[in-house]
């Protein structure tokens, strides 16, 4: 289930699916994708919507989770996330790249970081933690 296929499969019909959002690798304990900038991710003002970066670097630390879970574990939660937003793109592509920092049987700690693949700036650091959740 830990395969770049699978996940885009299981989203196409979902947010991330509708966002453009596309996982391109997954080894281990690091997921990489990247999404197209274009009219359905562009806020009013021109700019990327700060929700379609959150969506996928969120995106990406879920499907590292699901692909790491314990032993006996049955799925997970988000129970925090905070994302710092340093830049932003009106065209090309973004690219995120998702790494576990904590990997224990009742959390999960993943940082992502989105940048423009173009130019390489950053466009955000983002943080989340999940709860592991049992039978």
């Amino acid at each position: 289930m830990s395969n770049p296929e699978h996940f885009n499969k299981i989203f196409a019909n979902k947010l991330p699916g509708y966002l453009g959002i596309v996982v391109t690798g997954m080894i281990g304990t690091e997921v990489r994708a990247e999404m197209e900038v274009n009219q359905s991710n562009i806020a009013p003002n021109g700019f990327l919507f700060a929700g379609s970066v959150v969506t996928l670097a969120d995106t990406l630390c879920g499907n590292g989770c699901i692909s790491n879970l314990p032993e006996g574990a049955s799925g997970f939660t988000t129970i925090e996330l905070k994302s710092n937003h340093l830049g932003t793109a009106r065209e090309g592509t973004i690219e995120c790249v998702a790494k576990a920092v904590h990997m224990g049987r009742t959390t999960q700690v993943w940082d992502a970081i989105v940048t423009h693949k173009q130019s390489g700036k950053t466009i955000a650091l983002f943080r989340c933690t999940q709860m592991i959740l049992y039978p």
